[in-house]
């Protein structure tokens, strides 16, 4: 077999949704039928194989992503197992950066619920080919029809269902396979050897007519996408199984359709035929467009195709610690290949040469040393000491820079300190190693107060963090109450200025900038701008006042926090052939950074949420009044059979203990799901209070948009 077909042969998948629609489950069953776990692994008792940190077993949700392989039909299948809880969406954004293929787990019940939408914008932003599996159709309320009309609706992309399902809740038995009209029965017999087996039949008379209706649907939606299939279709002819195949895949390949599947992974149905799709319909490496790095020299971009005898590139998409090995480094490799025991170089930091000690093919948490990996391979790393999250690995030093991972920002903290001397030793020690694993999770020592800060994702990511310091680290310490992650802004352009002129060990340095702020977009970050001709100053000196002003964004003016949203400007500045270096450079625009702020009438950002809640329809009127009273303002509501939908943006401040006031609400029937929005200016009275604790003065008052 050539190594394009061994590549042909790779299915690279992740599998998504929101907390509790059964996406463990069903890659426990993926596991189970695959021959890759020998017993099935649950949930609910704690006992999942891909489920394998203390806390993800106690709370009986995933946390981390978990890796393996497992080999169905004549593919080999790497599944990432990716977590549902929002806290935790950079485990599913690195894991769709580096995935060819995800399967979406809908529940039929709940439908396309707040996650569910977060995850398929993140696969939109990759450009992930999907099929999804509507789970749970033995659930009271299970309707699968619903589903795929929210796919369609909510989430603007074609749902294709390639099955009709064959009743629904407890009467759900199995589906028709409207490619083969055959259907797939799961009866007691199968149920009894877990739904290894299942009965392939003819369609039941009273479900014959739907299905051939369902699949005419099929048909004429796909024939959008074959010339051939709609000649055949208008002239009511019959397509074959594989015309039919082949034109899914490629629609599906191109993100043009979702082929929608249906089942109950816990009662054991449906699984297989998921399987089956993605072989079938999810693409190889070799399918998806080459992966986009950048030139060293020029930023330039260019292509790395999936070849195994092109020169090596890798991508390090996770970092782990593993008790037994050391430092864990996951990589998704893009071309060549790679041995153990060979040198690599990490393009990101500026080539600094590496040895892959060894390389595991992971289980979960149990490894399997390989001997080597190649193009389309997903593996394990040891050895790898000066590494991190996105860094780009390769053979040699001046191979371009693969594209690399975004993650959002923090918007809680929490300060931590530790009992004794020697427990501060051991949590400066593990908190950089969390920080290597997680880039969601910060850790700094407050200037001011010196205590230390750890910043997360939310409270449960920061709970998790904590416990795991506390019990897997063994740190004594004490941890304080939750803060929020205020950022500042601005809100008017703003003109800075600085001279710096210093005689350093008898040496004069200087340098001249001037620059100009101004607000950017919310969420656009920031932006340097050089408006400076050519050969004002030197190339050197511009890259120095870039670095100064990205800096200056560290720490704000009015009280310390984050800038964000800022685009600075370069309109002046003057350099002296002797005595100006680029440290000179980087000062002076520090500083004039820091003057133009104080003139661009600054302003307290304050993280906003989005909050949807799910309650029985008796306990709505107390719930918006209490979301009234935190500040919040409901948005949208709407009915799912029984069952009130709550839209709501809230700020965070006023969010925290939310979780226990809503289930005294309503008698601990109504759920919540938040994740970050926005940031927004912050009202008045919330700026007086949050200020003055941290020394907020009469000079900052004259500097606040707010009052003028």
């Amino acid at each position: 077999m050539t190594a394009n077909a061994t590549i042909s042969k790779i299915r690279n998948i992740g599998i998504v949704a929101h907390i509790d629609a059964g996406k463990t489950t069903t890659t426990e069953r993926i596991l189970f039928y695959t021959g890759k776990a020998y017993k099935l692994g649950e949930v609910h008792e704690g006992t999942a194989v891909m489920d394998w940190m203390m806390q993800e077993q106690e709370r009986g949700i995933t946390i981390t992503s978990a890796a393996t392989k497992c080999h169905w039909r004549d593919c080999d299948i790497n599944i990432i197992d990716t977590p549902g809880h929002v806290d935790f969406t950079a485990e599913v954004e690195r894991s769709l950066r580096v995935l060819d293929g995800a399967v979406v787990v809908f529940c039929a019940v709940a439908g396309v619920q707040p996650q569910s939408e977060t995850v398929w914008r993140q696969a939109n932003r990759y450009k992930v080919p999907r099929v999804a599996f509507v789970n749970k159709m033995d659930r009271v309320g299970a309707s699968f029809e619903r589903v795929v009309q929210q796919i369609n609706e909510r989430l603007g992309h074609r749902a294709l269902p390639i099955v009709m399902p064959l009743g629904a809740e407890d009467k759900f038995i199995g589906h028709v396979d409207l490619i083969t009209m055959k259907a797939h029965i799961w009866d007691e017999e199968s149920t009894k050897k877990l739904g290894a087996e299942f009965k392939t039949e003819t369609i039941p008379a009273e479900h014959l007519e739907s299905a051939k209706a369902a699949r005419d649907a099929m048909i004429e939606a796909i024939s959008a996408y074959n010339d051939e299939i709609l000649e055949l279709f208008l002239e009511e002819k019959e397509v074959s199984e594989d015309l039919i195949r082949r034109t899914v895949r490629e629609a599906a390949v191109a993100n043009k359709i979702v082929p929608v599947l249906c089942g109950s992974a816990f009662k054991n149905k449906g699984v297989q035929d998921l399987l089956d799709s993605v072989t079938y319909y999810l693409p190889s490496p070799l399918d998806i467009p080459p992966a986009i790095a950048y030139k060293v020299e020029d930023h330039s971009e260019v292509e790395i195709k999936s070849d195994p005898e092109a020169p090596f590139a890798a991508l390090v998409f996770k970092i782990a610690t593993d008790p037994h090995v050391g430092k864990l480094a996951y990589l998704r490799i893009y071309s060549g290949t790679i041995e153990s025991g060979k040198v690599v170089y990490n393009i990101t930091r500026e080539g600094r040469k590496e040895r892959i000690g060894r390389l595991l093919q992971m289980h979960a948490n149990q490894r399997q040393d390989l001997p080597r990996a190649t193009a389309g391979d997903i593996v394990a790393a040891v050895g790898l000491k000066n590494i991190a999250t996105g860094d780009t690995l390769a053979c040699t030093t001046d191979h371009p820079t693969l594209e690399k991972i975004a993650f959002p920002e923090t918007v809680i903290s929490v300060a931590i300190e530790p009992r004794t001397q020697g427990d501060l030793a051991r949590l400066t020690e593990v908190l950089e190693a969390l920080m290597n694993e997680d880039p969601t999770f910060k850790a700094k020592i407050d200037a001011d107060t010196g205590e230390t800060l750890i910043s997360g994702m939310g409270e449960l990511h920061l709970e998790v963090i904590v416990d795991r310091i506390l019990r897997e680290f063994n740190v004594k310490a004490s941890v304080g109450k939750p803060q929020v992650a205020y950022k500042e802004g601005i809100t008017s352009k703003g003109k800075g200025e600085c001279v710096y002129e210093k005689t350093i060990g008898g040496k004069n340095q200087f340098a001249h900038v001037i620059l100009e702020v101004e607000p950017l977009e919310r969420g656009k970050g920031f932006a340097f701008v050089n408006g400076l001709n050519n050969g004002v100053l030197p190339p050197v000196f511009v890259a120095a006042v870039e670095k100064g002003c990205q800096d200056s964004m560290n720490d704000g003016i009015l009280a310390g926090f984050p800038l964000v949203d800022v685009q600075v400007k370069l309109v002046g500045g003057m350099h002296r052939e002797t005595e100006s270096n680029d440290v000179a450079f980087k000062i002076a625009a520090y500083e004039a950074t820091k003057n133009a702020l104080r003139n661009a009438r600054p302003v307290l950002l304050e993280p906003y949420m989005k909050v949807e809640i799910e309650t029985p329809e008796q306990y709505m009127g107390d719930i918006i009044g209490n979301m009234n009273s935190r500040r919040g303002k409901v948005i949208n509501m709407e009915m799912r059979e029984d069952i009130r939908i709550i839209d709501c943006h809230a700020p965070l401040s006023d969010m925290f203990g939310y979780s226990t006031q809503l289930r005294s609400l309503s008698q601990g029937r109504a759920t919540f799901t938040m994740e970050l929005l926005h940031y927004d200016e912050a009202p008045k009275a919330v700026i007086e209070r949050i200020l003055g604790v941290f020394g907020f003065n009469q000079s900052h008052q004259h500097m606040m948009a707010g009052d003028n």
